[in-house]
């Protein structure tokens, strides 16, 4: 048994996630605590701050009843969470107003007009990421426009994991990741005073807590948070990055010497490349996607996200189960999805395009458009049902070349995590996609990890991000699936086409969404 633990929390946005990891980095025990959130008229989407507080105490104090000795044992408190989305406290340490999450659409139209303006590209050159509704940003100029109230009664704007953190010390802080690609500069990682003035919240500067790297400064548990959560009060506790930086970490973005990329495929995904220093980093001419600071000394990630992409699996799935309900045969989601998934790679390639546009919301990587939808493209009658199954695995491999290409180039090898991780088939047509190797971590709870890892470097039980990956990543990882030359070959000529196809599309996006309000109306 190993005697001293590192506690984590990953505060979802379903699933609020605690649990123990041993120095080795595995997972010792877990416990969860199901999140939950209000959808509002206009796009809006909330969460009760204060239920979100008291659940993850829930799931921590479970976590102690779980573990022999946790209070005696934990060496450190790690936090991450949810990203973007606004959570704002008053002076009394209370919430303002439910958390607006990053599933949030109110401020599309904020954004559409900053694009219009040239607003969107000129902060872009200073925090490296391309502002869109879920945005924190964004969201403020809606309040500051249409609730200045709200904002008026807030001493701090903070996100979802700053929350938990002052929650457990007392502090009003918040990590670079967030802090930087919201407000700041991803060059000089501090705030940056042009954003501000840009969107017009120059006198909202005081909302803006200060930015700590929890893998150099911890804070000790305070005795309301040790109380709450059954730990022992002074309990060192960092605060995570973001995450998906976490994520990113804990199934291997990082490798010394190494360029490499990681894919995060679960119901969105997520794309990213290490750079190694962020400073000498050329930004692309459009704005889009996220420059995140890493806690490694002058690198970033540059990622783009999809908005849905195993969402699009489960609707294709969710339509075979339909069919065979029609027919009198009633097959679970998970049976349907192994008997197709093992029937992808024998289907021919490239009968059809498929652009993975399936989520209500519409895309935001490596474009924003709220009006997308999925669509496919050359189908003929020689197409079967698992054709179509193909083409949408092999238009979520498109989608993740597209966000690749938006900054840059595809890494020299991605590192692949999320549910579709487990699937040979999706592994096989990424990489031919990619044209580069992509390899499996079998790392669980890969956000928590991450962030067990940034506390284990701040306390000193590793000295760098080098050893961290050294023990807690390489044994993860699986062997590598390489492009298949052929495959490689022709999707190399699908590629421009997809492209092309999504180009030329969003007239009938916005002609459809009219024309579907119209007969709503």
């Amino acid at each position: 048994m190993s005697e001293t633990l590192i506690v984590a929390v990953d505060a979802g946005t379903s699933v609020i996630k605690a649990m123990a990891f041993d120095a080795e980095g595995a997972i010792v025990a877990a416990t969860g605590q199901l999140n939950r959130y209000q959808n509002r008229p206009g796009g809006g989407v909330e969460q009760d701050m204060a239920q979100t507080w008291a659940d993850t105490a829930t799931a921590l104090a479970a976590l102690g009843e779980r573990v022999p000795a946790l209070a005696r044992r934990a060496v450190a408190l790690a936090v991450t969470g949810q990203g973007d989305g606004t959570w704002l406290v008053d002076r009394a340490g209370e919430p303002v107003a439910p958390a607006w999450l990053w599933l949030d659409s109110r401020a599309a139209g904020i954004v559409a007009e900053f694009d219009n303006s040239g607003v969107r590209r000129a902060i872009f050159r200073h925090t490296g990421s391309g502002l869109n509704a879920c945005n924190q940003s964004s969201q403020m100029v809606w309040l500051d426009r249409h609730a200045p109230a709200v904002l008026d009664r807030a001493a701090t704007g903070q996100h979802c994991k700053d929350w938990l953190y002052f929650k457990l010390t007392g502090e009003r802080v918040t990590d670079p990741s967030e802090g930087i690609f919201t407000f700041g500069n991803f060059r000089s990682r501090c705030y940056e005073g042009e954003v501000l003035d840009r969107l017009g919240l120059a006198h909202r500067r005081h909302l803006l807590p200060a930015m700590v790297d929890g893998s150099r400064t911890t804070h000790p548990l305070s005795a309301a948070g040790a109380r709450a959560i059954g730990l022992p009060q002074g309990l060192p506790v960092s605060l995570g990055y973001v995450d998906v930086v976490c994520t990113a970490l804990g199934v291997g973005l990082y490798e010394p010497g190494r360029a490499l990329g990681c894919s995060i495929v679960g119901s969105t995904g997520v794309h990213m490349r290490f750079v190694a220093d962020g400073k000498q980093l050329a930004l692309p001419e459009e704005p889009g996607g996220y420059t995140m600071t890493l806690p490694i000394p002058g690198a970033v990630s540059q990622m783009h996200t999809n908005m849905a992409a195993t969402l699009n699996i489960d609707w294709i799935v969710d339509a075979g189960r339909e069919a065979a309900a029609l027919l009198g045969r009633s097959v679970d989601r998970r049976t349907a999805l192994a008997a197709f998934d093992a029937e992808v790679l024998r289907a021919p390639a490239g009968q059809a395009l498929f652009h993975p546009y399936i989520h209500e919301a519409g895309e935001r990587g490596p474009f924003v458009n709220a009006q997308a939808r999925a669509q496919f493209t050359g189908l003929s009658s020689r197409v079967g049902f698992t054709g179509l199954v193909r083409a949408v695995y092999e238009g979520l491999g498109l989608a993740a070349l597209d966000c690749y290409r938006a900054v840059g180039h595809a890494p020299e090898e991605v590192r692949i995590a999320g549910g579709a991780a487990r699937s040979p088939a999706l592994k096989q047509i990424l990489a031919s996609v990619l044209g580069v190797p992509v390899r499996e971590s079998s790392r669980e709870e890969a956000g928590a990890a991450g962030a067990a890892m940034i506390a284990s470097v701040a306390i000193g039980a590793l000295p760098d991000f080098a050893a961290a990956t050294a023990r807690w990543v390489a044994p993860t990882l699986g062997e590598a699936v390489r492009p298949e030359p052929e495959l490689q070959t022709l999707y190399q000529r699908l590629y421009p086409i997809y492209v092309e196809g999504r180009r030329l599309s969003p007239p009938l996006w916005a002609a459809l969404a009219e024309a579907r309000t119209g007969s709503l109306a």
